[in-house]
């Protein structure tokens, strides 16, 4: 049973699917971790075909699917050493981790470049998509699991002080703290739980050596928090040498408010926004709390319901007149100083008018449909304009309270919400944002029930998502191949366009394809090839050409009586048309006497040919592949 290749290929989607849902990395190896989980996310519908595949295999196949599952296993154990291992021990053993991110990446590098594809008749399309991350692991596997050795440095700099932490260099202590995310004492806390249930033996001197950093990291918090509210004549009163952390341009003497000051970094805000507990945090922390995937107030630990930041401008008046009155230089807002890659590579700052922006966002929020319906507007029509906008809304917070709204009632309000998400995702960190906001099966709802426009707009919008590849998986499990088909059915010529568009991308992933026949594709599939007055025959074949590589959908189309009409474009279409017609022949007809001495019947000998002759590069090898079985079945 151990041999059985249907076994092993069960065994390799069990592990990925395991995989998947690991969840978040710690921050030292995150960049790894997600695209060592990417990768092997790529490799499913390849293991799904080798499920599907019915005939017997040799030896060398059974041995070369075993080398997978072991590698995928090595894979899946070094992922959860990445979730759930403590910051330190991947600073301390941070050399071993890099070794086995290389050799699990060499292992499936080597197994993937000598995988017998022909053997299980894997289709063009899969193999393409395997030898896409053959290809990446053979670019990616000498830089994987690069150490930061200024980490490293500056921890055993922190390991052999013997004086009060408080004597330490502020630029590493925050350098620190910053890349192992410890801000506050339950972060503490966390690691040394991390470190108690490790799932690698440490030994104990290396544990003593890892706890003795993380109590040197607790006393510089505690003496932080000490400078703020110590006893005495000196209560309250912050200096350069007692603030640890402070980088504020205030006279010594002067007595910042507490109120003025983040709850996480203690220093004087510059962009104080709200959380869902009613708690003020600087805009910058908070965020960083936030992305490193934590979901409660730092403050008051209470779960946050939803992760929305909603700018003070009470508070943030307030720290302006202060700073005014006392002759203190006002910190400048983080956002200001944010810089971005432009086309041609070269650094420029983000612009967008964040003032504007955020003003709108607290439209958003006001729960008044009117404000929310001409806010969303706005906001739509400036993420269609720049980058820069796209990425100020991003950081303002929208994208969480357009999620929510995508479910109002007002059909307007909607069009303008699905639009603004539509242009937020442009820009590739927004994808991430809305996905993670609970976007999609709201989106897949307005493709359902919602106004024409909405519709059309929210199709796009999951083509935009969808181009991401762990997402297809995503938007495919909730429900959008119905929906989309549908609106292929009865959409209007964009509506229908949008979702065309959609519908291949997503079908590139395997298990959507068998989504997609189960969703009737083919009718509205066979109407577009037949109605050549509709303009949509290219973006038919394109999707059957995808649909053709998956069993149910290769019985599907030939039932769907598709041939006659396929080998009457090979005459017929133009050329790009006939270049697609061909190759979904020749998937048809492969391994499938049956589809073969259909295709022959149907006269496709001298449309071929002339292929041959005169196509595409690629009609033409598709064309000469086909004669060739038609040749075979001749002889037979």
């Amino acid at each position: 049973m151990a041999g059985d290749p249907h076994f092993l290929a069960r065994s390799l989607l069990d592990i990925v699917e395991e995989i998947s849902k690991i969840g978040e990395y710690r921050n030292l190896v995150r960049k790894e971790c997600v695209n060592l989980t990417r990768r092997v996310t790529l490799l499913s519908p390849l293991f799904e075909e080798i499920r599907d595949f019915k005939a017997p295999v040799s030896d060398k196949c059974r041995l070369c699917l075993d080398g997978l599952v072991k590698v995928l296993r090595a894979s899946k154990g070094l992922l959860q050493i990445g979730h759930c291992a403590s910051q330190v021990f991947l600073v301390f053993e941070g050399k071993w981790i890099a070794s086995q991110f290389q050799d699990v990446s060499l292992q499936l590098e080597k197994t993937l470049g000598s995988f017998p594809y022909e053997s299980f008749e894997i289709s063009d399309e899969i193999r393409e998509q395997v030898e896409l991350v053959h290809a990446q692991l053979k670019r990616s596997k000498e830089r994987n699991g690069s150490m930061d050795l200024e980490l490293l440095s500056d921890v055993t700099t922190i390991l052999s002080h013997q004086a009060h932490v408080k004597d330490l260099d502020n630029s590493l202590l925050r350098r620190v703290m910053e890349k192992l995310e410890i801000v506050i004492i339950d972060d503490v806390n966390q690691e040394l739980q991390a470190l108690h249930d490790s799932p690698i033996h440490v030994p104990s001197q290396s544990l003593e050596q890892m706890k003795n950093v993380l109590g040197k990291l607790k006393d510089c918090i505690l003496s932080c928090i000490s400078n703020i509210e110590g006893a005495g004549v000196n209560k309250r009163r912050l200096s350069n040498r007692n603030n640890s952390f402070k980088d504020d341009k205030t006279p010594d003497s002067l007595i910042i408010p507490d109120d003025f000051r983040c709850p996480i970094s203690l220093e004087l805000m510059r962009d104080p926004v709200i959380v869902a507990t009613g708690q003020t945090y600087e805009r910058s922390c908070i965020q960083r709390w936030i992305d490193g995937g934590h979901k409660t107030c730092p403050k008051t630990q209470q779960t946050l319901p939803h992760l929305t930041l909603t700018p003070n401008y009470v508070l943030r008046s307030l720290i302006t007149q202060w700073c005014d009155a006392h002759g203190v230089e006002q910190p400048k807002r983080s956002g200001s100083t944010r810089l971005r890659k432009s086309s041609d590579g070269t650094l420029q700052e983000v612009g967008g008018n964040r003032a504007l922006i955020d003003s709108l966002v607290t439209k958003l929020s006001s729960g008044v449909l009117d404000d929310q319906r001409s806010a969303a507007g706005e906001i739509r029509l400036l993420a269609k304009r720049s980058t820069d906008n796209r990425i100020c809304i991003g950081e303002a917070g929208a994208i969480p309270i357009l999620v929510r709204l995508l479910s109002t009632s007002d059909p307007r309000t909607q069009e303008h919400v699905v639009t603004a998400l539509l242009n937020l995702s442009i820009f590739d960190n927004n994808k991430s944002i809305i996905v993670l906001a609970g976007a999609i099966p709201h989106i897949v709802e307005v493709i359902r029930v919602g106004s024409m426009e909405a519709r059309e707009n929210a199709a796009a919008a999951l083509f935009s998502l969808s181009l991401v590849d762990e997402n297809k998986i995503t938007i495919g499990a909730a429900g959008a191949i119905p929906a989309l088909v549908g609106l292929l059915c009865s959409g209007s010529p964009r509506g229908k366009k949008d979702a065309a568009t959609a519908l291949f991308n997503l079908c590139i992933y395997q298990g959507n394809k068998a989504r997609a026949v189960r969703a009737g594709i083919l009718n509205p599939l066979m109407t577009m090839l037949t109605d050549t007055g509709n303009g949509m025959v290219d973006e038919a074949l394109t999707i059957l050409a995808v649909i053709a590589s998956h069993p149910e959908g290769k019985v599907a189309i030939a039932k769907a009586n598709a041939i006659p009409v396929l080998v009457d474009l090979t005459r017929t279409g133009l050329p790009r048309n006939k270049e697609n017609a061909v190759a979904i022949l020749l998937t048809l007809c492969k391994k499938d006497g049956e589809n073969l001495a259909c295709v022959k019947r149907l006269g496709a000998y001298i449309p071929l040919t002339e292929l041959v002759k005169s196509g595409t590069e690629r009609a033409k090898r598709k064309a000469a592949s086909l004669l060739e079985h038609m040749g075979r079945l001749h002889q037979l």
